[in-house]
Protein backbone atom coordinates (compact mmCIF):
# COMPACT_ATOMS: atom_id res chain seq x y z
CA UNK A 1 0.00 0.00 0.00
CA UNK A 2 1.23 3.51 -0.79
CA UNK A 3 2.18 6.06 1.84
CA UNK A 4 -1.13 6.66 3.64
CA UNK A 5 -0.43 10.26 4.62
CA UNK A 6 -1.77 11.66 1.37
CA UNK A 7 -1.83 10.62 -2.29
CA UNK A 8 1.31 10.44 -4.43
CA UNK A 9 1.44 12.38 -7.69
CA UNK A 10 -0.55 10.92 -10.60
CA UNK A 11 1.67 8.79 -12.83
CA UNK A 12 0.84 10.98 -15.82
CA UNK A 13 2.51 13.93 -14.12
CA UNK A 14 5.94 12.32 -13.81
CA UNK A 15 6.95 14.25 -16.93
CA UNK A 16 5.86 17.85 -17.40
CA UNK A 17 3.01 17.81 -19.93
CA UNK A 18 2.68 20.26 -22.76
CA UNK A 19 -0.46 22.34 -22.18
CA UNK A 20 -2.39 22.35 -25.44
CA UNK A 21 -5.32 24.59 -26.28
CA UNK A 22 -7.83 21.72 -26.23
CA UNK A 23 -6.51 19.62 -23.34
CA UNK A 24 -7.69 20.80 -19.90
CA UNK A 25 -6.06 17.76 -18.27
CA UNK A 26 -2.61 18.75 -19.54
CA UNK A 27 -3.10 22.32 -18.37
CA UNK A 28 -4.26 21.26 -14.92
CA UNK A 29 -1.30 18.90 -14.62
CA UNK A 30 0.94 21.83 -15.56
CA UNK A 31 -0.35 23.64 -12.46
CA UNK A 32 1.73 21.31 -10.33
CA UNK A 33 4.88 22.32 -12.19
CA UNK A 34 4.09 26.01 -11.72
CA UNK A 35 3.40 25.65 -8.01
CA UNK A 36 6.74 23.87 -7.58
CA UNK A 37 8.47 27.08 -8.67
CA UNK A 38 7.46 28.65 -5.35
CA UNK A 39 6.65 25.71 -3.06
CA UNK A 40 9.19 22.96 -2.45
CA UNK A 41 8.34 19.39 -1.51
CA UNK A 42 4.54 19.61 -1.26
CA UNK A 43 3.68 18.07 -4.62
CA UNK A 44 1.22 15.59 -3.14
CA UNK A 45 -0.74 18.38 -1.45
CA UNK A 46 -1.05 20.16 -4.80
CA UNK A 47 -2.43 16.96 -6.31
CA UNK A 48 -4.97 16.73 -3.50
CA UNK A 49 -6.07 20.33 -4.03
CA UNK A 50 -6.58 19.61 -7.74
CA UNK A 51 -8.68 16.56 -6.87
CA UNK A 52 -10.82 18.75 -4.60
CA UNK A 53 -11.26 21.38 -7.31
CA UNK A 54 -12.31 18.74 -9.84
CA UNK A 55 -14.98 17.36 -7.50
CA UNK A 56 -16.24 20.61 -5.99
CA UNK A 57 -14.84 19.57 -2.61
CA UNK A 58 -12.85 21.34 0.09
CA UNK A 59 -9.57 20.62 1.84
CA UNK A 60 -8.30 20.71 5.41
CA UNK A 61 -4.54 21.38 5.47
CA UNK A 62 -2.77 20.29 8.61
CA UNK A 63 0.84 21.10 9.37
CA UNK A 64 3.07 22.85 11.85
CA UNK A 65 3.70 26.57 11.28
CA UNK A 66 6.11 27.29 8.45
CA UNK A 67 5.27 24.41 6.11
CA UNK A 68 4.05 26.75 3.32
CA UNK A 69 0.30 26.27 3.75
CA UNK A 70 -0.52 29.89 2.93
CA UNK A 71 2.05 30.09 0.14
CA UNK A 72 0.67 26.88 -1.36
CA UNK A 73 -2.85 28.27 -1.71
CA UNK A 74 -1.67 31.66 -3.01
CA UNK A 75 0.57 30.01 -5.60
CA UNK A 76 -2.17 27.62 -6.68
CA UNK A 77 -4.50 30.58 -7.23
CA UNK A 78 -1.85 32.32 -9.35
CA UNK A 79 -1.29 29.21 -11.49
CA UNK A 80 -5.05 28.84 -12.02
CA UNK A 81 -5.66 32.56 -12.61
CA UNK A 82 -8.41 32.72 -9.97
CA UNK A 83 -9.11 35.03 -7.06
CA UNK A 84 -8.06 34.13 -3.54
CA UNK A 85 -8.58 35.64 -0.12
CA UNK A 86 -7.14 34.81 3.26
CA UNK A 87 -9.03 35.08 6.55
CA UNK A 88 -7.20 34.75 9.86
CA UNK A 89 -9.62 32.92 12.15
CA UNK A 90 -9.59 34.37 15.67
CA UNK A 91 -11.82 33.99 18.76
CA UNK A 92 -13.61 37.28 18.01
CA UNK A 93 -14.32 36.57 14.31
CA UNK A 94 -18.07 36.79 13.63
CA UNK A 95 -20.10 34.94 10.93
CA UNK A 96 -20.80 38.23 9.15
CA UNK A 97 -17.06 38.84 8.89
CA UNK A 98 -16.97 35.83 6.55
CA UNK A 99 -20.22 35.88 4.64
CA UNK A 100 -20.81 39.64 4.48
CA UNK A 101 -23.55 41.78 6.02
CA UNK A 102 -26.12 44.46 5.36
CA UNK A 103 -24.77 47.96 5.90
CA UNK A 104 -26.33 51.41 5.64
CA UNK A 105 -25.41 53.21 2.44
CA UNK A 106 -22.51 52.29 0.25
CA UNK A 107 -21.31 52.65 -3.28
CA UNK A 108 -24.20 53.49 -5.56
CA UNK A 109 -26.81 53.58 -2.76
CA UNK A 110 -28.57 56.28 -0.81
CA UNK A 111 -27.36 56.92 2.68
CA UNK A 112 -30.49 55.46 4.24
CA UNK A 113 -30.54 52.30 2.12
CA UNK A 114 -29.40 48.91 3.36
CA UNK A 115 -26.95 47.37 0.91
CA UNK A 116 -25.10 44.07 1.02
CA UNK A 117 -21.36 44.19 1.49
CA UNK A 118 -19.73 40.96 0.38
CA UNK A 119 -17.48 39.13 2.80
CA UNK A 120 -14.22 37.37 1.90
CA UNK A 121 -16.10 34.13 1.19
CA UNK A 122 -16.97 35.63 -2.22
CA UNK A 123 -13.82 34.38 -3.91
CA UNK A 124 -12.56 31.27 -5.71
CA UNK A 125 -9.99 29.98 -3.21
CA UNK A 126 -10.70 30.90 0.40
CA UNK A 127 -7.82 30.30 2.80
CA UNK A 128 -9.39 29.82 6.24
CA UNK A 129 -6.22 30.14 8.30
CA UNK A 130 -6.25 28.34 11.68
CA UNK A 131 -9.95 27.56 11.43
CA UNK A 132 -9.92 25.84 14.82
CA UNK A 133 -9.14 29.15 16.57
CA UNK A 134 -12.63 30.54 16.06
CA UNK A 135 -15.80 29.47 17.93
CA UNK A 136 -18.19 26.88 16.42
CA UNK A 137 -20.76 29.56 15.52
CA UNK A 138 -18.33 31.15 13.08
CA UNK A 139 -16.99 27.82 11.87
CA UNK A 140 -20.56 26.84 11.02
CA UNK A 141 -20.97 29.98 8.91
CA UNK A 142 -18.95 28.13 6.27
CA UNK A 143 -21.23 25.08 6.17
CA UNK A 144 -23.76 26.46 3.68
CA UNK A 145 -21.00 27.91 1.52
CA UNK A 146 -19.09 24.63 1.45
CA UNK A 147 -22.09 22.40 0.87
CA UNK A 148 -24.22 24.48 -1.50
CA UNK A 149 -21.89 27.12 -2.96
CA UNK A 150 -24.01 29.96 -1.62
CA UNK A 151 -24.62 32.09 1.47
CA UNK A 152 -27.87 33.37 2.93
CA UNK A 153 -27.85 36.81 4.50
CA UNK A 154 -30.95 38.71 5.62
CA UNK A 155 -33.22 36.17 3.93
CA UNK A 156 -31.53 36.46 0.55
CA UNK A 157 -29.48 33.65 -1.01
CA UNK A 158 -26.39 34.75 -2.90
CA UNK A 159 -24.36 32.34 -5.09
CA UNK A 160 -20.59 32.15 -4.75
CA UNK A 161 -18.16 32.31 -7.69
CA UNK A 162 -17.16 29.16 -9.55
CA UNK A 163 -14.95 27.39 -8.85
CA UNK A 164 -15.14 27.73 -5.07
CA UNK A 165 -12.81 25.92 -2.70
CA UNK A 166 -12.21 26.32 1.02
CA UNK A 167 -8.67 25.44 2.09
CA UNK A 168 -8.73 25.51 5.88
CA UNK A 169 -5.56 25.15 7.93
CA UNK A 170 -4.95 23.98 11.45
CA UNK A 171 -1.91 23.43 13.64
CA UNK A 172 -1.68 19.83 14.91
CA UNK A 173 0.59 20.55 17.90
CA UNK A 174 -0.90 23.59 19.64
CA UNK A 175 -4.37 23.21 21.15
CA UNK A 176 -4.58 25.99 23.76
CA UNK A 177 -7.36 28.40 22.85
CA UNK A 178 -8.70 26.23 20.03
CA UNK A 179 -12.15 24.88 19.21
CA UNK A 180 -11.87 21.41 17.63
CA UNK A 181 -13.94 21.05 14.49
CA UNK A 182 -17.11 19.02 15.13
CA UNK A 183 -17.76 15.87 13.12
CA UNK A 184 -20.41 17.62 10.98
CA UNK A 185 -17.87 20.25 9.95
CA UNK A 186 -15.06 17.76 9.34
CA UNK A 187 -17.39 15.74 7.14
CA UNK A 188 -17.71 18.72 4.78
CA UNK A 189 -14.03 18.50 3.91
CA UNK A 190 -13.43 16.14 1.03
CA UNK A 191 -9.77 15.65 1.93
CA UNK A 192 -7.47 16.21 4.86
CA UNK A 193 -3.92 16.75 3.62
CA UNK A 194 -0.97 16.67 6.00
CA UNK A 195 1.91 18.96 5.08
CA UNK A 196 5.07 17.50 6.61
CA UNK A 197 8.28 19.29 7.46
CA UNK A 198 10.38 18.99 4.28
CA UNK A 199 13.15 16.45 3.88
CA UNK A 200 16.71 17.71 4.20
CA UNK A 201 17.30 18.15 0.46
CA UNK A 202 14.01 20.03 0.10
CA UNK A 203 14.83 22.28 3.05
CA UNK A 204 18.23 23.04 1.54
CA UNK A 205 16.43 24.05 -1.65
CA UNK A 206 14.05 26.31 0.33
CA UNK A 207 16.95 28.12 2.00
CA UNK A 208 18.85 28.35 -1.27
CA UNK A 209 15.90 30.08 -2.91
CA UNK A 210 15.62 32.53 -0.04
CA UNK A 211 19.34 33.24 -0.24
CA UNK A 212 18.81 34.13 -3.90
CA UNK A 213 16.13 36.66 -2.93
CA UNK A 214 12.90 34.66 -3.10
CA UNK A 215 10.01 36.60 -1.56
CA UNK A 216 7.07 34.37 -0.53
CA UNK A 217 4.75 37.38 -0.78
CA UNK A 218 5.57 37.72 -4.50
CA UNK A 219 4.85 34.44 -6.26
CA UNK A 220 5.06 36.05 -9.70
CA UNK A 221 8.63 36.99 -8.87
CA UNK A 222 9.36 33.26 -8.61
CA UNK A 223 8.22 32.84 -12.21
CA UNK A 224 4.78 31.45 -11.45
CA UNK A 225 2.35 32.16 -14.28
CA UNK A 226 -1.24 31.21 -15.05
CA UNK A 227 -1.27 27.96 -17.01
CA UNK A 228 -4.93 27.04 -16.49
CA UNK A 229 -8.17 28.76 -15.59
CA UNK A 230 -11.76 28.33 -14.39
CA UNK A 231 -12.83 27.01 -17.79
CA UNK A 232 -10.30 24.17 -17.45
CA UNK A 233 -11.67 23.29 -14.01
CA UNK A 234 -15.21 23.26 -15.41
CA UNK A 235 -14.15 21.09 -18.36
CA UNK A 236 -12.27 18.79 -16.01
CA UNK A 237 -15.36 18.36 -13.83
CA UNK A 238 -17.42 17.37 -16.84
CA UNK A 239 -14.76 14.86 -17.88
CA UNK A 240 -14.47 13.41 -14.37
CA UNK A 241 -18.23 12.80 -14.39
CA UNK A 242 -17.74 10.42 -17.34
CA UNK A 243 -15.05 8.29 -15.65
CA UNK A 244 -16.36 4.73 -15.39
CA UNK A 245 -16.59 2.83 -12.11
CA UNK A 246 -17.07 -0.93 -12.34
CA UNK A 247 -19.58 -2.57 -9.96
CA UNK A 248 -16.71 -4.53 -8.40
CA UNK A 249 -14.91 -1.29 -7.49
CA UNK A 250 -18.10 0.18 -6.02
CA UNK A 251 -18.49 -2.94 -3.92
CA UNK A 252 -14.87 -2.66 -2.83
CA UNK A 253 -15.43 0.88 -1.54
CA UNK A 254 -18.57 -0.19 0.33
CA UNK A 255 -16.88 -3.22 1.91
CA UNK A 256 -13.94 -1.17 3.16
CA UNK A 257 -16.34 1.45 4.57
CA UNK A 258 -18.36 -1.24 6.35
CA UNK A 259 -15.13 -2.63 7.76
CA UNK A 260 -14.46 0.69 9.52
CA UNK A 261 -17.94 0.60 11.09
CA UNK A 262 -17.27 -2.75 12.73
CA UNK A 263 -13.71 -2.01 13.88
CA UNK A 264 -13.38 -2.45 17.67
CA UNK A 265 -11.00 0.52 17.78
CA UNK A 266 -13.42 3.01 16.22
CA UNK A 267 -16.42 4.72 17.75
CA UNK A 268 -17.27 6.37 14.43
CA UNK A 269 -16.86 4.64 11.09
CA UNK A 270 -17.21 5.95 7.56
CA UNK A 271 -20.70 7.18 6.66
CA UNK A 272 -22.33 6.73 3.23
CA UNK A 273 -21.36 10.36 2.56
CA UNK A 274 -17.75 9.34 3.19
CA UNK A 275 -18.08 6.43 0.76
CA UNK A 276 -19.42 8.79 -1.88
CA UNK A 277 -16.56 11.20 -1.21
CA UNK A 278 -13.97 8.48 -1.81
CA UNK A 279 -15.65 7.49 -5.05
CA UNK A 280 -15.62 11.12 -6.25
CA UNK A 281 -11.97 11.51 -5.28
CA UNK A 282 -10.98 8.28 -7.02
CA UNK A 283 -12.69 9.34 -10.25
CA UNK A 284 -10.85 12.67 -10.27
CA UNK A 285 -7.61 10.87 -9.46
CA UNK A 286 -8.11 8.42 -12.32
CA UNK A 287 -8.80 11.26 -14.77
CA UNK A 288 -5.70 13.18 -13.66
CA UNK A 289 -3.76 9.96 -14.17
CA UNK A 290 -4.92 9.76 -17.78
CA UNK A 291 -7.57 7.06 -17.45
CA UNK A 292 -11.33 6.94 -17.99
CA UNK A 293 -11.94 4.22 -15.41
CA UNK A 294 -11.28 3.79 -11.68
CA UNK A 295 -9.04 1.02 -10.33
CA UNK A 296 -8.78 -0.37 -6.79
CA UNK A 297 -5.37 1.32 -6.58
CA UNK A 298 -7.09 4.70 -7.04
CA UNK A 299 -9.31 3.87 -4.08
CA UNK A 300 -6.31 2.87 -1.97
CA UNK A 301 -4.35 5.98 -2.92
CA UNK A 302 -7.14 8.31 -1.75
CA UNK A 303 -8.56 6.31 1.19
CA UNK A 304 -6.47 7.91 3.93
CA UNK A 305 -6.80 11.50 2.74
CA UNK A 306 -10.56 11.10 2.24
CA UNK A 307 -11.47 9.05 5.31
CA UNK A 308 -8.99 9.50 8.16
CA UNK A 309 -10.54 12.76 9.42
CA UNK A 310 -14.01 11.19 9.39
CA UNK A 311 -13.09 8.40 11.82
CA UNK A 312 -13.30 8.55 15.60
CA UNK A 313 -11.19 6.43 17.93
CA UNK A 314 -12.66 4.86 21.05
CA UNK A 315 -11.20 6.35 24.27
CA UNK A 316 -9.62 3.05 25.24
CA UNK A 317 -7.94 2.80 21.83
CA UNK A 318 -6.55 6.32 22.22
CA UNK A 319 -5.12 5.38 25.62
CA UNK A 320 -3.42 2.40 24.03
CA UNK A 321 -1.81 4.67 21.43
CA UNK A 322 -3.76 3.31 18.47
CA UNK A 323 -3.48 5.53 15.38
CA UNK A 324 -6.38 6.19 12.99
CA UNK A 325 -4.09 5.63 10.02
CA UNK A 326 -3.18 2.14 11.21
CA UNK A 327 -6.82 1.20 11.78
CA UNK A 328 -7.78 2.46 8.33
CA UNK A 329 -4.88 0.65 6.68
CA UNK A 330 -5.98 -2.56 8.40
CA UNK A 331 -9.55 -2.10 7.16
CA UNK A 332 -8.32 -1.57 3.60
CA UNK A 333 -5.98 -4.57 3.71
CA UNK A 334 -8.69 -6.86 5.13
CA UNK A 335 -10.91 -6.53 2.05
CA UNK A 336 -9.95 -8.63 -1.00
CA UNK A 337 -9.01 -6.50 -3.98
CA UNK A 338 -11.34 -7.11 -6.94
CA UNK A 339 -9.69 -8.43 -10.08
Amino acid sequence: MTDPTYPPPPPAASAAPTASADDPRARLQSVRREVAKAVVGQDAAVSGLLVALLTGGHVLLEGVPGTAKTLLVRTLAAALDVDTRRVQFTPDLMPGDLTGSMVIGGHGGDRGDLVFREGPVFTNLLLADEINRTPPKTQSALLEAMEEGQVSVDGTTRPLPEPFLVAATQNPVEFEGTYPLPEAQLDRFLLKLELPVPERDDEVEVLTRHARGFDPRDVTGAGVSAVAGPDDVAAGRRAVATVQVAPEVVGYVVDVARGTRTSPSLSLGVSPRGSTALLRSARAWAWLSGRDFVTPDDVKALAHATWAHRLGLRPEAELEGVQVGAVLASAVDSVPVPR
